[in-house]
């Protein structure tokens, strides 16, 4: 390939690439671009879902009590969507870029498709935000029919998972091409494993809101009479948990390269961290059914199979990853020669470093919090007395939140600088960050469980009717636990505030190549 402008920028007949002077590695500069659209679209969805979330959690705080009962409903559908869906999916995308082309050394396969599912993203989420803010789909996350929306709101839907089906298409066909054009040596890395394992599921997963979806659409323009809602909910549900599994494995995949960017650190066993990603493949999907255990449509040997023998062996690879990335850091700080004591190694690691930090809170988050309580409500005798109390949001915050979000957060301080070629804004606030947000995130998830077990439910308007129904002495405990939550909210938005101040702040400052792997030090 002949060089231009610069030595570090190279061209071809089929793609451009420069070489990043820190990893070496070469970047596709189509893949940068479609990395950094993608992820700045993801940070905008963020500030909004967090703004929502702010003011959701502000109402159910009960001293407060800030918004109508409308307005708490159309925001709580806006937030679900902009969290669960927009800021997760449209960071995946560009984790999927930056595995397929920036790890694997590979061109991006299909440039020109690839800005069309962006575009298509895009334009569904406007077109979804949009709709619920004009009033016209206030039916939150799961939309169950015989709730209403406006049609733009399933086609803003569809659109967008059209987009993402694109993606994970373009990322596995990368893959191969890459693989065909020996761009990497050996085995992928155990990361963009951990990333086709989330394609894997995407792909299983956009199909299942396909399927719910399409067939909601023609009832409410008038094609079909009407739209079971049994179906309805058996088939959103494969797409409405099962994207948790997609944002676990993706979540995953970062903590593996976060530990090697920050220590070094390789897994002890990397053919058992693969197989614990096939295990996610193969069963983590049917867990799922624990959102219809109370559904009476299903039959329950179907119900107990999926949330116990299938769901376990999911956990099954979640415990392998547990100990797995752990004993991967402390084998790579003890070669370092930090062997003083039994936790010499975890003293001397980089706690300065933002990523690290996030690493470190997103697994805690996640493995003692949101991981424990997912099992807890998979089980169909404590789910029905968990269903739909405040437990459930407790526990997705944890993984979702807690867990994916702070890992996507720490991540982004290792792409500024290597993608976007600028160094990091605010550096003592981003030291501060990952502290805040994953303290809040924890406090909040954690008052939201233990409100939960007292009876307070979950979407509703205002929870201090459960005041009458629960034992005398309960009423100001449960106060406490909603002021928490509330306590906790505040923390984790200014934890948010802050990553948006840094991600935004770091558009401004001057290009230039990266020159180290510390985000502090870029």
């Amino acid at each position: 390939m002949a060089a231009v402008a610069t030595p570090n920028v190279f061209s071809g007949s089929r793609n451009e690439y420069r070489v990043c002077p820190v990893t070496t590695l070469k970047v596709d500069a189509a893949a940068e671009r479609l990395i950094i659209w993608n992820a700045v679209t993801a940070i905008v969805a963020l500030t909004l879902g967090g703004t929502y979330a702010l003011l959701i959690g502000l109402t159910r705080w009960p001293d407060v009590h800030l918004l109508s009962a409308p307005w708490f409903y159309r925001l709580l559908t806006a937030h679900g969507m902009n969290m669960l869906v927009f800021w997760m999916v449209f960071f995946e995308a560009a984790g999927l870029y930056f595995g397929a082309c920036i790890l694997l050394n590979a061109r991006l396969v299909g440039v020109k498709l690839a800005w069309v599912a962006y575009a298509l993203m895009l334009v569904g989420a406007v077109m979804v935000n949009y709709i619920i803010l004009a009033g016209e789909a206030d039916v939150m996350f799961s939309a169950y029919p015989p709730l209403e929306a406006s049609p733009l709101f399933y086609i803003g839907y569809i659109l967008f998972a059209v987009g993402a089906i694109l993606v994970c298409c373009i990322f596995i066909a990368t893959i191969l091409v890459a693989k065909k054009e020996r761009r990497y040596e050996g085995s992928m890395p155990l990361a963009v494993f951990g990333l086709l394992t989330a394609a894997i599921i995407a792909l299983f997963t956009l199909a299942s809101g396909a399927i719910a979806l399409i067939p909601t659409l023609l009832w409410r323009l008038g094609i079909i009479p009407a739209m079971d809602p049994g179906f309805y909910r058996v088939t959103f549900w494969g797409f409405g948990h099962s994207a948790q599994q997609v944002n676990l494995s993706a979540m995953i995949a970062i903590w593996y390269s976060i530990a090697t960017l920050t220590v070094g650190a390789k897994p002890v066993n990397e053919k058992l961290s693969r197989f614990a990603f096939v295990f996610y493949i193969l069963f983590i999907n049917l867990g799922s059914m624990h959102h219809l255990l109370v559904d009476p449509g299903l039959a329950s040997v179907t119900k107990f199979f999926n949330t116990s023998y299938a769901m376990y062996l999911a956990v099954l690879g979640s415990l392998i990853h547990a100990y797995s990335i752990p004993a991967a850091i402390e084998s790579a700080m003890r070669a370092k020669g930090y062997n003083k004591g039994l936790f010499g190694w975890l003293l001397n690691a980089p706690w300065k470093e933002p990523g690290f930090v996030s690493l470190i809170l997103s697994m805690a988050i996640f493995g003692f919090i949101g991981g424990p309580t997912g099992v807890v409500l998979g089980a169909g005798q404590l789910n029905l007395l968990a269903h739909n109390t405040w437990r459930i949001t407790g526990h997705f915050h944890a993984t979702v939140v807690g867990g994916t979000t702070l890992a996507f957060m720490g991540f982004t301080y290792y792409v500024i600088p290597l993608v976007f070629r600028r160094p990091l804004f605010a550096k003592p606030i981003v030291i501060w960050q990952p502290w805040v947000y994953g303290i809040g995130v924890a406090t909040m998830s954690i008052a939201m469980t233990l409100a939960g077990t007292f009876g307070a439910p979950r979407r509703h308007w205002d929870v201090t009717f459960t005041n009458a129904i629960i034992p005398v002495q309960l009423p100001s405990l449960m106060n406490l636990f909603l002021t928490l939550a509330g306590i906790g909210t505040l923390l984790a938005v200014t934890g948010g505030i802050m990553y948006v101040v840094i991600c935004v702040g770091s558009l401004f400052m001057p290009k230039r190549e990266a020159r180290s792997l510390s985000p502090l030090e870029a």
